[in-house]
């Protein structure tokens, strides 16, 4: 489906910040492994340094690279909502670099339920994104590829189209998951029921 297959991957590896679609809102990325493309973000959204960014991914298993065992109400919620609009916030291992999380312990993991934003992540390198939504800082998320466009245009190094798979325009919903302790951060799209 996705045209620009290159593109994308020599964009990432040259350290640039990529703007998709996924299920919920549009968003930007880069890998996680780039400091620099990382900054860049941070930069482009003029976004507070003690805000993190979450990873994604086309499949949890490619997550579960950067986090501790998750408890079991966590591996609970990511049976019943992944992919969809729901991001895990969890202990984090050594492989998730501190610049990603602002200094944090944990970190944020999504599976959007999205064809393009999963095909992307098929083709990159290690299949996972350090990602938040592409929009400046306090402006509404971009719900559309045009909306993109405006946020994100001479500043995105590169914009995916969405070929037609939309955004719904909800923001994913954020819990915490701790020892057996679950909080929700954000109500966004989904309501958590166990």
């Amino acid at each position: 489906m996705i045209k620009n297959k290159e593109e994308i991957i020599q964009t990432l590896q040259n350290g640039g910040v990529i703007a998709y679609v996924t299920d919920t809102v549009w968003g930007l990325g880069c890998l996680p492994n780039n400091e620099n493309a990382v900054k860049k973000i941070y930069e482009i959204k003029k976004r507070e340094a003690q805000k993190p960014l979450i990873l994604m991914s086309n499949e949890v298993y490619h997550l579960l690279n950067y986090v501790k065992p998750i408890p079991k109400i966590g591996q609970q919620l990511i049976k019943k909502y992944f992919p969809g609009a729901l991001t895990i916030v969890t202990e984090k291992n050594e492989n998730t670099p501190d610049y990603i999380t602002s200094g944090m312990t944990t970190v944020g993991i999504r599976v959007p339920d999205n064809k393009v934003f999963q095909e992307i992540c098929e083709i990159i390198p290690g299949h996972v994104l350090a990602t938040t939504s592409a929009n400046l800082s306090h402006q509404p998320s971009a719900k559309t590829y045009e909306q993109a466009l405006e946020n994100m245009s001479g500043l995105a190094d590169l914009i995916i189209e969405d070929y037609g798979y939309k955004a719904k325009g909800l923001e994913s919903t954020v819990a915490g998951v701790m020892g057996n302790e679950l909080r929700i951060f954000r109500q966004g799209e989904i309501t958590i029921e166990l």
